[in-house]
């Protein structure tokens, strides 16, 4: 599975994370993705879409 999702395109995202005594380690952000059956094209496909997209509609779930 790859961490975007299928609707904006939000995907993996890089940074630094610091701890308390200021080291630093890289580390990752990922897309709270969630594996929906959604109507796309008038057909029902099982699709990878970040809860963000689920919330503003830009996904019409079939039921």
């Amino acid at each position: 599975m790859s961490r975007k999702c299928e609707v904006c395109n939000k995907g993996l995202s890089f940074g630094i994370q610091y701890s308390h005594s200021h080291r630093k380690s890289n580390r990752t952000w990922a897309p709270n993705l969630k594996r929906v059956k959604a109507v796309i094209d008038g057909t029902t496909k099982r699709v990878y879409v970040c809860t963000r997209c689920l919330r503003s509609g830009k996904v019409q779930r079939a039921l």
